[in-house]
């Protein structure tokens, strides 16, 4: 299920980042070993994340993740190992937010791709998933709250 979405005015955002291309059946393999990975990193420059974790997808290909695992920082980040700095761009963008397990979050974006071209607006190549549930601390998923986020061409 997802909430009523919104379109809104992002504003530029420094991250830091692992970028990873794997095929989509290796997705679980990968997650949980590059978001500590990332947060080691960031840990080891004493730079604490601005927020929930996020992946941002480059390239929507129905056999490869082409992607960026995330956490938002305030200040710079060395590149160290696979982790660079990047930012999530200013963008108008459209929003909502999903209820549920992992499993459900492709619906979700097909529900809110729907929405989306309903309204007039084109998708952007790109798009990021902002996990607001951190799934060790609450391992119900029925209780995960997932941001979907879609830049807009128009």
């Amino acid at each position: 299920m997802i909430e009523p979405p919104k379109i809104l005015q992002t504003t530029a955002q420094p991250v830091a980042v692992i970028h990873v291309t794997i095929p989509r059946s290796e997705i679980q393999k990968v997650m949980g070993p590059g978001l500590a990975e990332l947060k080691a990193t960031l840990a080891a420059q004493d730079i604490v994340p601005k927020g929930p974790w996020f992946t941002r997808h480059l390239k929507m290909d129905p056999k490869i993740f082409d992607f960026e695992i995330g956490l938002r920082i305030d200040k710079p980040v060395t590149a160290k190992g696979r982790v660079t700095a990047g930012e999530l761009p200013a963008a108008t963008v459209a929003r909502t937010i999903y209820h549920g397990g992992y499993e459900g979050l492709h619906s979700a974006w097909a529900e809110f791709g729907k929405w989306i071209v309903a309204q007039g607006h084109q998708p952007g190549p790109s798009l990021w998933e902002t996990y607001l549930t951190d799934p060790a601390a609450n391992p119900d998923p029925s209780t995960y709250l997932t941001e979907l986020t879609q830049p807009l061409l128009k």
